[in-house]
């Protein structure tokens, strides 16, 4: 990392010649690939670390190179664009990548897995090993330019995990079990992390374990990148966590699953949570789409965690309620 500064962010400004035509769409890309997000027109922005900007001033000399101009700066927002709304950038461009690999997964085991419970062919195994090999390669581009933890990457580590457990010796199938539920008296009195800037599936989850698994749980919120946990803490929705997406599965329906919580109200806030983080429509719930804008008018007004999960309890709460009124 560079040293401490005031200014969080490196801009580039370029100014590129009208031709050669394809030097604007390899710069283009060139910015693309470090996972800078435009600003205004000519203008892109990374987070203020040593690598940014040796990686700035390569571009900056090839556009010099190539007969253009840049300038490369470090800056802090005062007026207009805020620091929120710059790293929501990031997090948006990230979080489309993500879902392409996702959706991409998806379509590949839809056309290559047999029905579950049957062998793959040794052939088609050596297919899906090369993909699943493909797809964590991607996996691993991306998330060296995921600077703020994009929603997504779980839910693609789950799709592999379960790509990677369907590989197995023709005649050697068997149908997987579901875990045995574990007991929530096991969990009691621990720390349970997981990652700053939570959203719809982050607050679903802190709100289930508070309220339905261990009411004294202590949250705790941590960077995405590296962290260790300590003895005795639980991860949820974060990469190699306790409890995070398998296959399918966001984070709230694996906690559910894992835990035995068998509630009509639950199973349907589970949809809802479901829909809005993979946002793939499995359920098509009615109230999914309202969840949707609530939670980001949450996320849009609140940057405090804290308080992201506080407001999101309430709704929470308020669903939970009207689901069990409506059954009984």
């Amino acid at each position: 990392m560079a040293a401490e500064s005031t200014s969080p962010w490196l801009v580039l400004i370029h100014q590129l010649p009208p031709k050669p035509a394809s030097l604007r769409v390899k710069v283009w890309r060139r910015l693309q690939a470090l996972g800078s997000v435009p600003i205004k027109n000519s203008v892109y922005v990374l987070p203020n670390t040593d690598d940014a900007r040796e990686d700035f001033e390569w571009v900056l000399r090839e556009i010099r190179e190539d007969g253009g101009d840049a300038s490369l700066c470090e800056a802090r927002l005062v007026d207009g664009l805020t620091d929120d709304e710059v790293r929501a950038s990031f997090q948006s461009a990230r979080e489309s990548d993500y879902r392409q690999i996702a959706t991409e997964v998806r379509t590949f085991a839809r056309a290559t897995l047999p029905r579950r419970g049957r062998a793959l062919s040794p052939e088609a195994a050596a297919q899906v090993g090369g993909a699943l090999a493909r797809f964590r390669r991607r996996l691993a581009e991306v998330g060296e330019i995921d600077f703020f933890g994009a929603p997504g990457r779980e839910s693609v580590e789950g799709l592999l995990r379960d790509l990677e457990g369907r590989i197995e010796p023709a005649g050697d199938a068997r149908a997987k079990s579901p875990p045995a539920p574990r007991r929530r008296e096991d969990v009691r009195g621990r720390v349970w992390v997981t990652r700053k800037g939570v959203h719809i599936d982050r607050i679903a989850s802190a709100w289930l374990i508070r309220r339905f698994i261990d009411p004294d749980a202590e949250l705790k919120l941590v960077a995405s990148r590296g962290y260790a946990p300590a003895p005795g803490e639980l991860r949820f929705d974060m990469f190699d966590a306790e409890f995070t997406h398998d296959g399918d599965l966001c984070t709230f329906e694996v906690l559910l699953r894992d835990f035995g919580l068998r509630d009509p109200g639950l199973s349907a806030i589970a949809e809802i949570v479901h829909d809005v983080d993979l946002k793939d429509s499995k359920y098509g719930r009615p109230e999914t789409a309202g969840v949707e804008r609530v939670i980001a008018g949450i996320a849009w007004t609140c940057s405090d965690d804290p308080d992201r999960l506080a407001r999101g309890a309430a709704l929470f709460d308020a669903l939970h309620g009207a689901f069990r009124k409506r059954k009984s």
